[in-house]
């Protein structure tokens, strides 16, 4: 069962100016697609007309439940409240404990504000919050970043763990990330 499914896209900003033309595309449970390309190129944009905050000028897309991981961590989280508080609105904290010792997170992190922590340990908050979610989409815009090297080949390991009950739509600049977790490529 397909848990994304992009029949026939178009969209762009401007009039004669396309982003996209008869795109198409199908994530089932289990996969990894990653969304490659310069900078320009519309891969934020695909990611809003998923997520519904741009409506496509034709074309249809069907997605199941979607939990999202920003780019930047700062602008996805409310910069005057608890970040505990914040992922209690969207998420229950079942299975809390065990997600925060794979992402390397004390507990005690969660009681502060985002601008408290660095940017490294409020995307992992971020990627905490998404899988909390429980999902079967996840759709995650250069989900490691803001991490260093060795942590984030380990997000990265730690996504992949959980294929079993989500898909992943990546979007990433990194070609050697891209090549390494996805199932298939999108070049735009």
């Amino acid at each position: 069962m397909s848990i994304l499914k992009i029949e026939n896209l178009t969209f762009g900003y401007k009039e004669g100016a396309l982003l996209y033309k008869d795109f198409s595309l199908s994530l089932e449970k289990g996969e990894v697609v990653s969304i490659v390309g310069a900078s320009g190129s519309g891969k934020s944009t695909l990611f809003d007309l998923i997520t519904g905050v741009l409506n496509p000028h034709f074309g249809s897309i069907e997605k199941s439940k979607i939990a999202q991981i920003y780019q930047d961590p700062y602008s996805s989280f409310h910069p005057s409240y608890a970040l505990i508080s914040q992922i209690q609105e969207v998420a229950s904290l079942e299975g809390i404990e065990g997600y925060l010792k794979k992402l390397n997170l004390e507990s005690a992190l969660l009681e502060k504000k985002p601008h408290q922590l660095s940017g490294g340990q409020l995307q992992r908050c971020s990627i905490l919050r998404a899988l909390l979610m429980k999902a079967d989409l996840i759709l995650a815009d250069e989900p490691t970043s803001a991490l260093d090297n060795v942590v984030q080949l380990d997000v990265m390991k730690l996504l992949m763990q959980f294929l079993d009950r989500v898909g992943i739509v990546l979007i990433t600049h990194d070609d050697d990330l891209a090549t390494w977790a996805s199932d298939r490529i999108v070049r735009l």
